[in-house]
This record gives structure tokens, sequence and C-alpha cells, in this order.
């Protein structure tokens, strides 16, 4: 069966259709071309059309002139637009041109690197020109290091590599250095966040040494559509850049489908599962001989997919091993495997994270499968593409999860398809970030003072701070490094601490050789691989026995389980600074169009968060029913980053108070008598808020949770629960007056529980981030204005200027929580919008709240 059978067999499918939100048909469209360069040596014309490229695409065409003649460039077009030839032509002209120029070519991936080397060789196989082409990665063979070194004219390589192994080395480059006339940046669109805000600093880094060679290089740099791409770029190298964005390239007919599984309890939101459709889909499509591609959110979500579609796929009489798995923390000799399957065909099917997003060549495929929407326009948009990548029809269908973001775009497809992607951010002037490249350079180059750092300020004062403590040495004019090792080994690019935990599985039967199946980095290693969990990989179970958090070891043992994990963290945010705060007095004008309703304070601040695991549940992998709990002993992580808060004002806490929620008495267990009057005396019988002493029985005082039992007990087993919210910092003494105006807050406090769930789930409609990048706490009281208060921050340690945009974005962000909240068919909260309820009353409070936040 062709893809054209397959797609007219799923439009005549009424089981299928009743589900699809939209189906939309893109027409086809040709090539927009142009002349080749004048200025472009003709080898590489003849080259070009000896390897089949017979003309230029008009974008490419204008990429490669505004290179020649010495300007910086971004091209940003779409997936298979052709974006190598834009770098490739201009790079290999100087390179014929003068014998003693190079180039540095950065991927953010090994597997993209490795496939551009591909590309590369195939010109310089038939060029027939002595230009040294070599790769420069961890996986390069020590014996070899000096012999690139000192030949190599093109290096390809990745910005850890360059960041560990080459600027810290700097001496040993000078030739290839002093030579540099190239830097290649392909993928921009992933240098965002800390990422980003790391490769900007390397940059610096890199441009500063190249100075001091004497070089200027030049950046041209490829990028899938975002909506700043020139933008990004001229933040990233810290120079003009020219932007080429206008997409020349042909495309065959798309089919995009947006698919919503049937509703099997209207009243509590329930859907089929997104990962059950996927798998009846994708089923059809190796029956019909559709080479397809499963893009999954999670690792977890992939190992499940991959586990039952084996199984599916044995049923129906296929082998299991044309369906492949890819994904992070696989080996690299894996991944190179399966990338290989997909190009001669041999998998059929391929369930991935994102890692399969960037431009990996796995040849032309017929169909992309979305299980849960990817979190950005621009994602979306990149994984639909990798389909029909060269020219030909192509079927993409979005499977929406039930999260609020998910539902929210199957609603309002006119959203997706009327709207630019959204916009990457960057904050290379983070402090710890700066700081931390700051040492890097001094160890590479001297400081002298008032010299630049790119476009960074207060470089002196940082400077002073780190000779302060013995970092550097500081002597007349020059700051330089004093350490025994070179900093650049304790930074690391890719996640915000410098360490990952090692997966390990021992075989037994004897052997004691262990077997790394992965790893994962420090900070999700605490929800992901604590003892207890559940990790997946290959389709495979492994069960955590024990994880040495100081060591960064995790022990596994292969099982065959029925459940997966789920782990819950108790988060703490402590405001540090507020940077801005609407209304504001020279902002009052601005009040009304900003906040909407006026009894809100908006602030943008800094803020110190607390993070510790608390506990887990096993969860059915089938029915995803709770099979039980278990509790989680590791640190407490704490993290300096950026934050948006949103209090509420006396006046709208009165009148959700005067909703009258529901709150009914709580058993608080045997043991309560006693911890009511261990706290009692740590308060020392007094109110905390007003200072009244308990007289009674006129003026008995009150335990007050800050955090109610019922929310625990929603989350954990009784036991749990109650030592949970049984603990010395939920509770504080209280009078009965100050009593009872908490308790008319705590109203606000249900209604802000379902309204933070919503608006950390949509922030990715407006930011170029996943729901993960930013992270919620609810607070039942500020602690300046005694308020209730949802805050939202960066998970990122220092911040990237994500939750500090909310306060603009505001008044979109409040009424598309709203539309949610008011279109879902749920009686009381689901997962699709305010979060399952575990308060009475939570989606009245939350439709009400948002009633008065959107007037």
């Amino acid at each position: 069966m062709s893809l054209d059978i397959l797609v007219e067999s799923l439009r005549d499918d009424p089981k299928f259709m009743r589900n699809v939100t939209t189906w939309r048909t893109l027409p086809p469209y040709s090539a927009g071309t142009s002349p080749w360069p004048a200025d472009l040596d003709p080898r590489l014309i003849r080259t070009a059309q000896s390897l089949g490229i017979e003309t230029l695409y008009t974008h490419q065409a204008q990429a490669v002139t505004a290179a020649l003649r010495g300007e910086n460039v971004v091209l940003a077009t779409g997936t298979a637009s052709g974006k190598t030839l834009g770098y490739i032509l201009p790079l290999l002209h100087t390179l014929l041109r003068n014998p003693q120029t190079t180039a540095l070519l950065l991927f953010p991936t090994k597997a993209l690197a490795h496939d551009q080397i591909v590309a590369l060789e195939q010109w310089l196989e038939v060029l027939q020109v002595p230009i040294a082409l070599r790769p420069y990665d961890g996986d390069t063979p020590t014996r070899h290091r000096a012999a690139i070194r000192k030949e190599a004219r093109i290096i390809v390589s990745n910005p850890d590599m360059l960041h560990l192994g080459i600027l810290p080395h700097h001496t040993r480059w000078a030739r290839f250095l002093g030579g540099l006339r190239y830097v290649v940046l392909d993928e921009l669109h992933t240098y965002r966040g800390v990422f980003g805000s790391h490769i900007a600093n390397v940059l610096r880094r890199l441009r500063r040494i190249t100075q001091f060679y004497g070089a200027d290089p030049q950046l041209v740099s490829a990028s899938a559509t975002i909506a700043n791409p020139q933008e990004l770029a001229a933040t990233l190298w810290e120079s003009p850049v020219k932007p080429v964005a206008e997409d020349c390239a042909p495309y065959g007919q798309r089919h995009i489908v947006f698919y919503n599984p049937p509703l099997i309890d209207a009243a509590l939101g329930r859907r089929r599962s997104a990962v059950a459709e996927a798998i009846v889909l994708a089923r059809h499509m190796l029956q019909a001989g559709v080479q397809a591609i499963l893009f999954a959110r999670s690792r977890l979500t992939v190992e499940l997919l991959l586990r039952d579609l084996r199984k599916q796929a044995i049923a129906d009489g296929f082998d299991p091993d044309v369906i492949q798995g890819y994904r992070g923390g696989y080996l690299p000799r894996e991944r190179r495997a399966i990338e290989l399957q997909l190009r001669t065909g041999a998998a059929r099917i391929v369930v991935a994270t994102n890692a399969l997003e960037l431009g990996i060549d796995i040849g032309a495929l017929d169909a992309v499968v979305l299980v849960g929407y990817p979190g950005s326009v621009a994602s979306t948009r990149q994984q639909m593409g990798r389909a029909g990548r060269r020219v030909g029809a192509a079927l993409a269908v979005l499977i929406a999860t039930p999260a609020p973001l998910d539902q929210y775009m199957v609603a309002h497809p006119d959203y997706f398809f009327g709207r630019s992607s959204e916009m990457a951010r960057v904050n290379p002037d983070t402090l710890g970030i700066l700081s931390s490249h700051l040492a890097c350079a001094a160890f590479e180059l001297p400081f002298t003072y008032n010299e630049p750092f790119g476009k960074a300020a207060q470089i002196t004062e940082i400077l002073d701070v780190l000779a302060s403590e013995a970092v550097l040495y500081k002597s007349n004019e020059r700051v330089t490094w004093v350490g025994d090792v070179y900093p650049a080994q304790s930074v690391s690019l890719r996640t915000a601490t410098a360490d990952n935990v090692v997966i390990q599985v021992f075989p037994g039967q004897g052997q004691t050789v262990a077997q790394v199946i992965g790893v994962v980095d420090r900070p999700s290693a605490a929800s992901l691989v604590h003892q207890g969990a559940v990790y997946f990989h290959s389709g495979q179970e492994y069960l955590i026995r024990s994880l040495d958090w100081e060591q960064g070891l995790a022990l596994a043992e292969n099982q065959d389980l029925d459940y997966y994990t789920v782990a819950a963290t108790i988060t703490k945010v402590e405001r540090l600074e507020v940077r801005r705060q609407v209304p504001a007095e020279h902002e009052q004008g601005e009040i009304s169009n900003l906040v909407g309703s006026t009894d809100v304070t908006l602030t943008d601040e800094r803020v110190v968060v607390y993070r510790k695991p608390a506990g887990y549940r096993r969860v059915h992998m089938a029915t995803h029913e709770t099979l039980g709990w278990g509790e989680i002993d590791l640190p407490e992580q704490v993290m300096e980053t950026e934050a948006f808060r949103l209090t509420l004002g006396t006046e709208i806490v009165e009148a959700l108070a005067e909703e009258g929620i529901l709150v009914e008495p709580l058993d608080y267990g045997s043991e309560w008598p006693g911890i009511r009057s261990q706290i009692l005396a740590r308060d020392g019988n007094r109110c905390r808020l007003c200072g009244a002493s308990g007289q009674p029985p006129q003026r008995a005082l009150e335990v007050h949770h800050l955090t109610p039992l019922r929310v625990f007990l929603g989350q954990y087993p009784r036991p749990l629960a109650l030592r949970l919210a049984h603990a010395p910092d939920n509770l504080l003494t209280l009078c009965p007056i100050c009593h009872h105006q908490v308790e008319r807050a705590r109203g606000a406090r249900t209604a802000l529980s379902g309204l933070a769930y919503l608006l950390r789930n949509l922030v990715p409609i407006y930011l170029l981030c996943d729901p993960s990048d930013v992270g919620t706490a609810v607070q039942s009281r500020d602690s300046e204005s005694g308020q209730p208060a949802i805050v939202i921050y960066d998970m990122a340690p220092g911040g990237v200027g994500l939750t500090s945009q909310l306060v603009d974005l505001w008044p979109r962000l409040v009424r598309a929580a709203f539309e949610r909240v008011n279109d879902c068919t749920c009686a009381s909260g689901c997962p699709s919008c305010i979060g399952p309820a575990i308060e009475v009353g939570a989606k009245r409070a939350t439709y009400h709240l948002l009633e008065r936040l959107c007037s």
C-alpha cells in the first residue's frame, strides 16, 4: 500500500476522522532558483553539477553571495531546504583560493557532525584538492590529535570540544587559529537557554584568542525557522548578521493532521491515551509499508512505545527489529547503527525523542507521528519536516496528550498555522555563566584591566571578586589563572551542573564486569534513577537498586516489570530582589493594558529555589493506575534563578472566599496533639502574624498548615502525606482572627494551584521552551505582602530570561488559560485544564479567578 492509499483509508475511516480536529493539505510548490554567484570558484560549480546540483535555490545563492562579500550570515529556512550548501560553498571557495586559511564547523551533536563530514568528503573527493578535513571530538584517538592540529584546514567538531579541547590548549592550535576565516554554527536554534548562554561565552573566548593570533573569523550559520534568527545569531556572535529567511526550496504535497484521542469519561476529562492511539496508527503504517518516525516527548514514553510496538509487531508477523528506538542515553554505536537502518530501509518504524529532530541524514521517510505537542511551533515544524524531506507526498499527525498545551493547540489549529515560530533567548551575562567563562578566558590568556570580553558589562568587578577568592591572581594591570587544573574542566555547557550520573547493570551468572547502559545529568537523576526507580533502555526495564549520589553511580538490574515510576518534589521559593513591579507608580498608565484587574501585582524577581525529592509512585503500564508508593532520600537542591510572581490583592481573595470553597474536616492522625504542642512551644504560644498570646478559651491559638494536608493526601499515601504535612516548616501558630483571614485566602490558593498548573503548561505558547524549562510554586502567604501568590521560575541556575518576559506576556497568557478552562468538558478538574482536582471546588475557583483576572 502506498502513502496515498493509506491517507485515503484514514480519510474514509469514521472512527479516525471523528477525532480529527483539523486536516490541512498543503499543496506542493516548485523551487525558486538563482544563477550561480559570479564570484564563486568555477571548480565548485562543476563539482556541484557532477553531484547532481544543477542550480542553487534563491536562498542558497543569497547566503553564498553575502558570505563571499565578507558578511556574517544566518540562513533560516525550513527542514530539508539545502541550508548546508549555504556554508559549504563559501568555505570551500575561500580555502581553494588561499592555502593558509582554515575553517571551524561546529555542530550540536556528534551524529550531525558525522553526517556533515560525509557530505564534505564527497565534495573534496570530486574536487581532487589536498584540503585536510578532520573530525575533532571526544572520540578522536589521542594518537591522532597532534597530526590533526598540524595539518587540518577544516575541523568538524562540537561546542564542547571547542570549550574543553581546543581553547584551553590554543598554543598547540596557533597555525589553525591564526588562519581561521570561517566559523560555522549549524542548527543555530538549538543554542538557546542555558546551552546558548554558554555558547555565547565560548565564542567570546574564541574571538579573543583568534584576535591574539591576528585572525578575524566570519560567522556563517544555519537555523530552523524561528522568530528571531538574526537577533539570536547577532547575540551569539556579538556582531551584525545578515538574515536569509525566504525559503525557496521545493516541497511536495503535505498532509498535516491534528488528532485528539476520544473522551472515555467526559466528567473527569479522561481521554484515551495518546500512546495507545499512536500504537494503532503505527501498526497501520507498518502494515502499509510506510516508513515513519514516532516522536515522543520523553525517554520514558519512547521506551514504552518501543516495548509495546515490538510486541504488536511480533503478533502481526513482523520481525520486531524493524522497529527501533532512538534517544539520548543510547551509546554512539547504537545510534549510528539505527541511522544506517533508517537510510537503508531496514528499520520501518523508529520511536525517537527530539534527538532525531535535527538534520541527521536518515533518508526519505513517508510519515511522522508526534505523540504529544513538542512544546513549540518551531519544534513541531522541524519534526513534521522529517517526512517528505526529499520532495514527495508526506503525512504528519499530531496526537494530543491530555496536557493543557496539547489541548489548546488542537482546539485552536489556526494559532499553529497562522503564527510565526517562537523566539529563542539567551542570556550570556548571567552571573554564574559569565564568571565561569571569565575564569576560563583568564587561563587561556591573562586579562588586562579594562579589556573587553565581548559586550559583557562589569568585567572588572567580576575579575576582582575572582581574585579575592584566589581563583585568579591580580598583579598591576593583569589578571591570571593560578589553579592547578584548567577551569574549563569544571564548566558544563549542556547542563546547569558539571557532572552526570552513570547507570550500570551487572549481568549476573558470576560475571562482575559492569555494563554502562546510559547517563543522566545530576538534576534529572533525582527523579529518574533514584533507588526504586524503573529505568528503560532499548525497550527493556531496569530496576534501580541503588544510587550513590556522591559518586554519581546508579546500579540497575534487568527485570520484567509491569509498572513505571513517577517522582514528586517539594519546592520552596524565597525572594532575593524585585527587578520590576507592575503596577508601579511610574507605570500607572499601563496597568489596565498589562494586568487587566488592578487587584493583582506582577513582579520580575531574582529568587532562590529549594527543591527536594519527596517520593514516587509506581504506575501500571497498561491501566496507569497507582500501584504503590515509595520514599526518596536524597539531598535538597538549592538554585538561584529568575522568576515571575503573580500576587493577588485582598479584593480578589475576599471575593473568592464569598464563593464558599468547601473544606471538609480531616483526620490529622493520632500524633497530631503532640505535634501541635511542639509547634505552640516553638512559637512561644504567640501568633506568628500579629504576636497575640493565647489565653484559652477566649483566644485559643491554632496550628495552621501552610500547604494543606489535603494537598499531600492527593499525592502520597497517608503515612507519607502526614509526615510531609506535619513537618515543622509547614506549620505555624495563628490566633483565631489571623487564622480566619488565612483560611479565607485558602480559597484563592486552591484557585492558584489550578492556575499554576495551567500557566506552566501554556507558557511554551509564547516562549521557545519546554514546560519542564520552568517550575511553579504556589504560596498561600507571600512573605512580604501576606497575600496568595504564584511563582513561575526558570529551571536553569541563574536564569536565562524566560520568565522575565511573562510580565509583558501576561495579558495573552491569562486569556489563553481562561479559554482552556472554559473549553474543557470535565466537571471538577482534569489533566487537560487545571490538573486532577485535589481540593473540592478547585475548577470552579480557578474559573472564577480567571474571570476576574481577565476582566
